[in-house]
């Protein structure tokens, strides 16, 4: 008889929200977190670079307010403090993790798990067995082996970037992908001198490159350095080549490695079990199995989508085919082109499927618009006439489905589930039209675009 009917490696987003489901629904499960429940988004990555970022937001309101009759004081930005609430709003958000899996019934033990095979996972000398495992160990920031990164006290990766002690003077941002963006936002918003140095000719490379194009010019105060490669670190100098070939360098207070996170496959017993991954991640298929029996991997671990909410659904699919195992008849799931993507800079920016250049690039016939931001009145009003916005549609040239959609401006991550809605449905222009947006809402930027193309 096992000890447990699943066992869960790893407490972030994907692992504690597949202990929920499956506890509510009356397994015996293990939750096993060798640092803190919430893992990598909760503690060092979704929630205190958001918390950051709108305290930032509420500093830039307060100084630019004077267009819309605010005029403040003496506005200071107090970095002690932002950093009190940021860990305030973590602390209370990870015991409220804590209070969910016991409310559900999970068991949750603290160490270092260790994968010994199909239904049995180790922490320090005691063994669990289950019925079934949930692979969830996350993701790792990427360190590239470039001369000058080893014992340089000047170089912080993201979690390090959380945990400075004041606002730096100058700051270099290697990567222009998303956790670069925010940080360089953040920081150019608070006033440092941000430099951001980035391989490939546009940022984001994920992104709708006209879409990206507009947040790089929005984005207020960074210096970047595009199709450049870094070559050394001499403590807080930043060597790189140009374009053209040419040595230069950028000297900085502090730098940040922000050149993306790899799937966290070593240490764990990955190697030793014969479970089949690679350096991209675990391979698993829509039902998130893995090649070993009653072995379900989510998360950032798959190497699939290094997204929180990603993470979520893959949980919630796990579990689901845990549960019962037809539920894959019933849509449960992961569909992999339907997962929204965002950026959480000043402004944000959100999508979801095909941007025009990866359709094409499919050998795709597409048509596209895009519409202003000043084409929705709540936008102007929140934002004025001359503020970056934009939403950007994609449809097939023949059926006239959506393929996908761009949102540039405030209130894009918070609106970009509906456009999430359209894919899942494979709703085609016409049904997009027949939707009713509330007003004076931002959302309504999408109805324009879905009326302005040439459909």
């Amino acid at each position: 008889m096992t000890d447990f009917d699943v066992i869960i490696l790893g407490g972030g987003p994907g692992g504690y929200i597949a202990a929920e489901r499956l506890g509510h629904a009356g397994k015996k499960v293990l939750l096993i977190e060798e640092v803190a429940l919430g893992g990598t988004c909760l503690n060092v990555g979704c929630i205190p670079t958001k918390t950051l970022l709108n305290a930032a937001k509420t500093y830039e309101h307060a100084v630019h307010g004077a267009p819309f009759g605010v005029v403040a004081g003496d506005v200071t930005v107090d970095w002690t403090k932002m950093q009190e609430w940021k860990a305030e709003v973590v602390s209370k958000l990870v015991a409220g993790v804590g209070a969910t899996e016991k409310k559900a019934g999970v068991t949750v033990v603290d160490g270092r798990g260790i994968f010994n095979g199909p239904g049995s996972v180790s922490v320090g000398d005691k063994t669990y067995s289950g019925d079934h495992v949930i692979l969830a160990t996350g993701s790792v920031p990427v360190m590239p082996p470039i001369p000058g990164t080893e014992d340089n006290p000047a170089l912080v990766d993201s979690t390090g970037m959380l945990a400075v002690e004041s606002i730096p003077e100058r700051l270099t941002v290697i990567g222009g992908g998303v956790i670069g963006l925010e940080f360089a936002s953040l920081f150019a918003t608070l006033g440092s001198r941000v430099t951001v140095v980035e391989m490939l000719p546009e940022i984001a490379p994920f992104m709708d490159s006209q879409i990206a194009g507009q947040l790089r010019g929005a984005l207020k105060g960074i210096d970047f350095k595009l199709g450049c490669k870094v070559t050394s670190l001499d403590g807080g100098t930043v060597n790189y080549t140009t374009a053209d070939g040419t040595e230069t360098s950028v000297d900085s207070d502090v730098v940040l490695m922000a050149v993306g996170r790899r799937p966290a496959v070593q240490g764990w017993g990955a190697q030793e079990s014969g479970l089949e991954h690679s350096r991209a991640g675990i391979v698993v298929d829509d039902r998130m199995r893995t090649n070993l029996p009653n072995v379900w991997a989510v998360g950032d671990v798959t190497g699939r989508s290094l997204l929180a909410h990603a993470a979520y659904r893959m949980g919630e699919i796990a579990a689901a085919n845990i549960i019962d195992g037809e539920a894959h008849r019933r849509g449960e799931v992961m569909r992999w082109n339907t997962v929204p993507w965002a950026v959480y800079s000043i402004p944000e920016v959100a999508g979801i499927g095909l941007s025009e250049d990866a359709a094409r690039a499919e050998g795709r016939e597409v048509i596209t618009h895009t519409v202003p931001g000043y084409m929705s009145g709540r936008f102007v009003a929140e934002n004025g006439f001359r503020a970056p916005g934009a939403a950007k549609i994609v449809i097939d040239a023949r059926s006239r489905q959506v393929l996908g959609l761009t949102v540039l401006g405030a209130y894009a991550a918070e609106m970009i589930w509906g456009a999430s809605v359209v894919l899942e449905t494979e709703l085609d222009i016409f049904d997009l039209r027949q939707i009713v947006f509330p007003h004076p809402t931002v959302s309504e930027l999408i109805r324009e675009a879905a009326w302005a193309i040439d459909a």
